[in-house]
């Protein structure tokens, strides 16, 4: 078992004064047979009130309001959390049995086999479906893990290849990407072939070795906040694949929330009032070997870090009625 205590802060620095900030917040780590949250924690500067619900993927969103003007915001939130050993591959369905099995798997798992916005269904994904086929043992889950090894091997993963908004188009044309296109991708794939599959948004801990992982320190660069995927197995339940390592999901993932794609799962999204420009920051510090308290060793900070960043509004619905700011974007922003 691992005990992770993870602290997130998102900043937003404004040009001027902004009020009625309305936000809302996909951030609490979940609990499940693999990891516990033992405790969470969210404040903000200006304080408010958050409220919290539970979505229709089962993830915990806290919403709150900062209604007075202010010209900076800060979101923090402080968890700890336990992560246990996960369970084996057992049942080990054939795709034969998946494919008899279409009709039943679409009725159960409909949201996790259609197309969505970052993933549509592209007949250029036939391609890596063909060549995952090839390379597996015809079982369901070989088939998953051949398609994630397959993708992390010919698409390279560079910080900063893609935007927010690219979708596995982009990646197929870029052959790169960072790891939310990357599960995206391992996503097309899964799904075109009849396999039920979600993406996963959580933090990526890296454990302590006497060996260093060049790949895992590029993953880092990138905030330490991950992206990989779950498929369904028949027989076996949900298994998790990480493409953009090329290796199975171990204990240094921590798992946010699921969805459909990233879109299900934006850690932070709102909109405020005013004509004000802004930057952000993120900076995500995660302790390894904490205590029973809560406390992390002093030499266990692992990951911190993101350059500013300033977003412009670009409303991806071309919403008639979002005026200044939109509640479908990916970010706070403000209209170009």
């Amino acid at each position: 078992m691992n005990r992770y205590h993870l602290v997130h802060t998102t900043e937003f620095h404004y040009d001027g004064p902004v009020s009625e900030s309305c936000n809302e917040v996909r951030l609490r780590p979940m609990s499940d047979g693999s990891q516990s949250c033992l405790s969470f924690q969210l404040t903000t500067t200006p304080p408010s009130h958050a409220e919290s619900y539970e979505d229709a993927f089962g993830n915990q969103v806290h919403q709150f309001n900062v209604l007075k003007e202010h010209v900076h915001l800060k979101i923090e939130t402080d968890s700890v959390v336990l992560r246990l050993p996960g369970p084996e591959i057992s049942a080990q369905a054939t795709l034969e049995q998946v494919d008899s099995a279409r009709e039943e798997l679409r009725e159960e798992f409909y949201d996790y086999l259609v197309q969505s916005n970052y993933v549509p269904h592209l007949a250029a994904l036939g391609d890596l479906i063909s060549a995952a086929e090839y390379n597996s043992d015809g079982t369901a889950f070989g088939f998953s893990e051949a398609a994630s090894r397959f993708i992390h091997e010919q698409f390279e993963s560079i910080p900063g290849a893609t935007h927010v908004r690219c979708s596995i188009e982009d990646t197929l044309r870029l052959r790169a990407g960072v790891c939310q296109d990357l599960a995206h991708l391992l996503l097309g794939v899964a799904r075109r072939r009849g396999i039920p599959a979600r993406y996963v948004s959580g933090y990526l801990v890296p454990l302590r070795t006497d060996h260093s992982d060049s790949e895992l320190d590029e993953v880092i660069v990138g905030l330490a906040c991950h992206a990989w995927v779950e498929v369904y197995i028949p027989g076996c339940g949900w298994k998790s694949l990480d493409p953009t390592l090329g290796k199975a999901v171990g204990s240094g993932h921590v798992r946010i929330g699921y969805g459909r794609d990233y879109g299900d799962v934006v850690p932070v999204r709102g909109v405020y009032k005013g004509r004000a420009g802004q930057r952000r920051s993120v900076d995500v510090q995660l302790h390894s070997n904490v205590d029973g308290e809560g406390r992390g060793q002093p030499d266990a900070v692992v990951a911190a870090a993101a350059e500013e960043t300033t977003v412009v509004h670009i409303c991806p619905r071309d919403c008639a009625l979002c005026g200044n700011h939109c509640m479908w974007c990916q970010s706070f922003s403000r209209s170009a």
